[in-house]
Formats: structure tokens, sequence, C-alpha cells
């Protein structure tokens, strides 16, 4: 397995932090995992619940992502801080991967999130050939998310309302996409 990073900049060495990579997430990452998957505030824009156990971590991370075709940890210098993941369709939708990610809210706001997405969309369609598109949905509530896509060249296509259910709540969301052909701010 290849391994992605991201040389930082001074400022971030200065906030003690060098590399960001990205790694597959284990099962012996499910203490940083818990950092951010108990959050309300992180899964609250997510589509999987707020973990509320280290039981219930343990059991995402065995069914959930350690199966799923496309699932990183987003580390700095080694360490997860988030997660980002890619979801292919099958069929005639093939051409299509959907991205995803959350991170810790002690990062938010400290470029990491978008350095992920950057790595990510760089090297997605050389992993993946078959895709063309890769997308995001974006709660129409977080404008920090939809700031990372747009930032990084992603065009936004519109809003879906009343797009899905979570927690009783109807939610509108933001499509973005990136195609293949695009060029990565």
């Amino acid at each position: 397995m290849e391994r992605n990073s991201f040389k930082s900049d001074g400022k971030e060495e200065k906030e003690g932090f060098s590399e960001i990579s990205l790694r597959p997430l284990h099962l012996s990452d499910v203490d940083d995992f818990m950092e951010w998957a108990k959050d309300d505030r992180v899964s609250r824009f997510c589509s999987w619940d707020t973990c509320t156990s280290r039981e219930d971590a343990v059991k995402y991370i065995k069914e959930t992502v350690i199966p799923h075709p496309w699932f990183r940890a987003i580390c700095i210098n080694n360490r997860p801080v988030g997660q980002i993941s890619v979801l292919s369709y099958p069929g005639e939708y093939r051409c299509r991967g959907e991205l995803g990610y959350a991170i810790a809210p002690k990062y938010w706001g400290q470029g990491i999130a978008t350095k992920a997405v950057k790595l990510v969309a760089s090297s997605i369609f050389s992993d993946w050939p078959h895709l063309e598109r890769l997308e995001a949905l974006v709660d129409v509530a977080n404008p920090a998310s939809q700031r990372i896509l747009e930032k990084l060249g992603f065009q936004k296509e519109g809003v879906l309302r009343k797009f899905y259910i979570k927690n009783e709540r109807t939610i509108d969301v933001v499509m973005y996409s990136f195609l293949s052909t695009d060029h990565m701010l």
C-alpha cells in the first residue's frame, strides 16, 4: 500500500505536526477514531451516527471501515485525526465516486481536511481508472466543508432539497463534483 503524504509549511510545524498522510484505519486506531466519532458536532454532518461507546467504534471499524473499498485515516505524523473515503457505485454508475470526510474538531480550521481532500482528488482517478467523476454531498448547514471543496476547484452543481433524513430531520445538501479532466487549484 502506497502512503500518500503532504509535507507541510512552517505554520503547521510550529503547531506540532509536520506531515499529513492517508493510510488505512486499523482496529488498533480505535481510541484515535473515537476522538471524532463520538463528537456530535462531527457526526451531525455525516451519514453515520455518533459512536457512543468504544464497543460501537470497534464494531463500526470491523463491519464498515475494514471492508470498505477505499477508506483512509487522515493522519498527522501517522496518528489518525480524521477519516476520508470514496465510495464507488456499481453498473452504469461506476464512473462516479462519492467523497466523504470528517476530522476531529480540535483540528478544524487548520487546512488538514483541505490537504486530505487534495491528496484524494489528485490520486483517486489513477487508483480507480473507471472513475470520471468524484462527487461530494455537503449539508447546506456546513459552510466550512463547502469552502474546502470550492477552494480546491470542485464545482458546485446545486442544492438537492430534502435529500435524506437524519435524526428525524430532513437534510438539504449541496452537490459538488470534480472530474478526472478538471485541474486541482
